[in-house]
């Protein structure tokens, strides 16, 4: 980074000059420190043991037998759901969430087949209409997707995600939220991310404010097909942009920038900076790109919705071990067994995923309409709409080298709602704002929309 002392100034406040002088919040919050410590690797291997033997998920197998098929599956899953929440006095709602899919919409639908996702839901105090999501898919498949009767244990792929999930229930439970969390078992992944589809749209049309959606999908591997072995790296998913966007969002792009600073960019880069904060010896690689090459995951049902939402997984992927029936050949043994998941890895990775949805659910909202000028001249204004909202403590202005793919500074400024840096050109940098709650925990940071209007 650039060893340049800058001077900084705000310039207007949005509650009277006081407002510089409020107190600044905790950098960190040391609740989130026993939320990542109480992660069970005992409790996420039993929770991965007891879905990979149900024998196979598959969304065409069967749903009547109480010992195998993806009925048996979300019935217990349901059902872990209801113990979390009746051991915290009904913390949780736990629904199923049905959808029929029919064979005219996918060839890869031999039969009309209901797609059922399972909710626990913890309403936020504050603002229960705002949510933060971890998904898991309940969901596996053999080398056939259509394949309802071959085993099909699916250990890493995905029951690691789903038992991540039901883990961070646990670790959610005894707590109380502002904003609202859902803990989310998706199905019908492999055919066509039909379950997301699903909650997706139910999402929008109901019109929830989602902060951001973190799709785990297979985080118990640590040995890649590479023949890399390696616990302490993760990666994370993100579009650069929302595919919503108007043409008109998409021009503004060339003239003030924004073109990898989207929302699921900044719930990626939010992601990497708790595991930085809270998890020792896990290091974040933000991979800019929508997904895997040529690959999907539960994640993007949500971005064509124009939400927020990354996928979270491993680093080193065994493909020997997605996608195969269970066999030995020249040696290799396929299949996606037990033996391949790593569940102090797992554990680790479900302690960061709940970190970061207590973060969110702690933190006020980011702020809107933020806005930015400095055009030909020696300083960097930025302005926004003050965030109503009594958890508020004030904000901070993050910036960052344009070629940088993380925010490097930060500067609290207090409850204002606008301030100048002085002696930051704003050709040389990129910007952003974030909401702080008087805990210290922050809103994801939000990057202009728009230019200052220029003041006669």
């Amino acid at each position: 980074m650039p060893g340049l002392v800058l001077v900084l100034a705000a310039t207007a406040t949005a509650r009277g000059p006081a407002a510089l002088s409020a107190q600044v919040p905790p950098q960190t919050d040391l609740r989130i420190y026993d939320i990542v410590a109480a992660a069970s690797v005992e409790r996420v291997e039993a929770d991965i043991r007891t879905l990979a033997g149900f024998g196979t998920r598959n969304t065409f197998s069967d749903t009547l037998s109480a010992t195998r098929g993806i009925g048996a599956a979300r019935r217990w899953i349901k059902a872990e759901f209801e113990r979390i929440s009746e051991a915290c006095g009904g913390c949780y709602e736990v629904v199923y969430q049905r959808n029929l899919v029919t064979a005219e919409q996918s060839p890869r639908i031999p039969r009309d087949t209901w797609v059922v996702n399972v909710l626990a839901i913890k309403r936020g105090t504050v603002d229960p209409n705002r949510y933060v999501i971890m998904s898991g898919d309940i969901d596996s498949r053999a080398s056939n997707g259509s394949d309802g009767e071959s085993d099909a244990p699916g250990a890493n792929d995905n029951a690691s995600g789903m038992a991540g999930a039901i883990e961070a229930a646990r670790l959610l439970a005894g707590y109380e939220f502002g904003n609202s969390v859902i803990l989310a078992g998706l199905s019908g992944e492999e055919q066509g991310l039909w379950g997301g589809q699903h909650t997706a749209r139910v999402a929008r049309q109901e019109q929830w404010e989602i902060i951001g959606v973190l799709n785990n999908d297979m985080i118990g591997n640590i040995e890649g097909v590479d023949g890399v072995i390696e616990n302490n790296t993760f990666r994370v998913f993100s579009e650069p942009t929302p595919v919503t966007d108007t043409e008109a969002e998409r021009r503004r792009y060339r003239v003030y920038g924004g073109e990898v600073d989207g929302p699921s960019r900044q719930l990626a880069r939010y992601v990497a900076a708790t595991a930085d904060a809270y998890i020792p010896n896990l290091d974040p690689i933000l991979i800019y790109r929508l997904d895997r090459f040529g690959r999907g995951g539960h994640h993007r049902p949500f971005n064509d919705q124009g939400f927020a939402a990354v996928r979270i997984m491993e680093t080193h992927e065994n493909y020997t071990r997605q996608h195969q029936n269970i066999r030995t050949e020249n040696g290799i043994a396929y299949g996606d067994v037990i033996e391949g998941v790593d569940f102090d890895y797992a554990a680790k990775m479900t302690a960061l995923n709940a970190a970061v949805l207590a973060r969110l659910a702690w933190a006020p909202p980011a702020p809107a309409e933020v806005r930015i000028g400095g055009a030909v001249r020696p300083s960097t204004t930025l302005e926004w709409q003050a965030v109503d909202d009594p958890r508020l403590a004030g904000y901070k202005v993050y910036w960052r080298d344009t070629t940088a793919p993380r925010w490097q500074r930060s500067r609290w400024v207090g409850d204002v709602t606008e301030f100048t840096l002085e002696g930051l050109v704003i050709d040389n940098y990129l910007f952003g704002v974030a909401a702080v709650g008087r805990d210290g925990n922050e809103s994801v940071v939000a990057f202009p929309s728009g230019q200052i209007r220029r003041r006669r």
